[in-house]
């Protein structure tokens, strides 16, 4: 895949819309050509121990943070015409898809692809295919796990790879 953007999401709690950072890879003719990140107040917001022990935000984070409508406004000429990629495409999609009929917005209809079921094709024999392991078969070393741009970078180089 040669044109795509990758995109990642961390939440503050178990709802999908409560979406607390985006991190985003504008891939043009097999390179990356940009890259955005934002942090997000949450809907609802509130963060569970869980959530903030993986990626490590807390409400006094994001409690100035723009909130998800005005996040967008950026992402979305960046995105404009390319097809977006995710590592476990349900959470990301199902997250991006909660938070527009959260707000009331009109949803895309973004067409979707999914580094995790490529790494399962292209490497079946993997001990796992979480998105580090993944990652790292493809030759990339990811740094800063569930930080959303980290990761949207390395679910970039892996579609380079394999998708």
């Amino acid at each position: 895949m040669k044109d795509f953007a990758a995109i990642d999401f961390e939440t503050a709690n178990s709802e999908r819309t409560s979406v607390c950072s985006v991190g985003v890879v504008v891939v043009r003719n097999g390179e990356i050509v940009d890259s955005f990140y934002s942090l997000i107040q949450p809907e609802p917001n509130y963060y569970t121990y869980f959530c903030s022990r993986v990626h490590g935000l807390c409400r006094e984070d994001t409690d100035s943070a723009p909130v998800f409508p005005k996040v967008w406004a950026q992402i979305a000429p960046l995105i404009e015409g390319l097809p977006l990629v995710a590592h476990n495409k349900s959470f990301d999609e199902g997250c991006l898809k909660a938070v527009f009929r959260c707000y009331c917005m009109d949803y895309p209809d973004y067409t979707f692809y999914d580094t995790l079921w490529a790494s399962r094709r292209a490497f079946p024999k993997a001990e796992n295919h979480q998105l580090h392991t993944a990652a790292a078969l493809c030759g990339y070393r990811l740094e800063n796990h569930h930080h959303a741009l980290a990761d949207a970078e390395a679910c970039a180089w892996i579609a380079m790879k394999i998708l």
